[in-house]
């Protein structure tokens, strides 16, 4: 980042308080039931600044800080109906990451509608913002995930050259400011702080990271996203000393946030991203 964007970011952040992992040698484990995430182990608040991504937003980059906001369109109606999700806005997402990328090919093999407002979430079932850091996969799960959903001889395959996970992130109902999405520069994670986690569901036992405080993250959001906006979070990536690291997230709770703001409502799509 040049000296410009680094002036530009300290002038526009927010203190808010989030939530990591304590590494006391107790496993972390995360259970997704019917009322939502449960979690497993020690987890800590710490209070911190939260730079403003927009005053640098075309400064980062996903093979750099892990992360960046683009301008995305859509043609959805309602983020609400799967079928409408899986028929408009998937192909939307495989063209978009796509083009941001210069990935060959594009698979979007799951989505998660978030909603911050209880009444809206058990009418709608869907489940709530996740406010605790973390990163969505570990070196082993990643590619295991590809071998879940593809045939063997293809995964095997597209798992011999590069490939990445991406979490593209976008509100779905106006102005998000209640509770934004916190990123780190992957730049600024050292290994030692993801720790393996198990993410148990009724169906299946997966593993994602969850990811310890340090004084020396650097921490972004972007204000005010919109329906028109689209985030890209890199959760896994084959070759980091080629294309960087992974971010950790974590919704927060925004002090700042204007008393009538309406709730939060977020669609995240996960796609793999192969490479030639």
């Amino acid at each position: 980042m040049d000296q410009q964007a680094e002036a530009a970011e300290t002038t526009a952040f927010v203190t808010a308080a989030l939530t990591f992992f304590v590494d006391n040698g107790e496993k972390p484990v995360n259970y997704v039931t019917e009322n939502g995430l449960e979690r497993g182990g020690e987890y800590r608040e710490h209070v911190l600044d939260l730079h403003d991504g927009r005053p640098v937003r075309d400064s980062v980059t996903l093979d750099r800080e892990g992360f960046e906001l683009l301008q995305h369109n859509t043609a959805v109606v309602d983020f609400f109906d799967t079928d409408e999700v899986e028929r408009v806005y998937n192909p939307e997402i495989e063209a978009l990451v796509k083009e941001a990328t210069g990935a060959t090919r594009v698979f979007v093999f799951d989505h998660t509608v978030r909603v911050e407002n209880e009444d809206v979430r058990n009418e709608k079932q869907v489940r709530e913002p996740v406010q605790f850091v973390h990163n969505d996969y570990t070196e082993q799960s990643g590619p295991q995930r590809v071998r879940d959903l593809l045939p063997p001889d293809e995964a095997e395959d597209l798992l011999s050259r590069r490939f990445a996970i991406i979490n593209i992130w976008r509100s779905i109902a106006g102005t998000v400011q209640t509770t934004p999405l916190a990123v780190c520069d992957a730049q600024t994670i050292g290994p030692e702080q993801l720790i393996t986690a198990e993410r148990r569901t009724k169906d299946r036992v997966g593993h994602t990271q969850a990811m310890t405080y340090s004084e020396d993250n650097r921490w972004y959001y972007f204000s005010d996203m919109r329906r028109d906006e689209a985030m890209l979070l890199k959760t896994y990536e084959s070759d980091p000393e080629g294309h960087g690291g992974v971010s950790g997230h974590s919704a927060f709770t925004n002090p700042d946030a204007p008393a009538d703001a309406a709730p939060r409502q977020s669609i995240e799509t996960r796609v793999f991203a192969f490479f030639e």
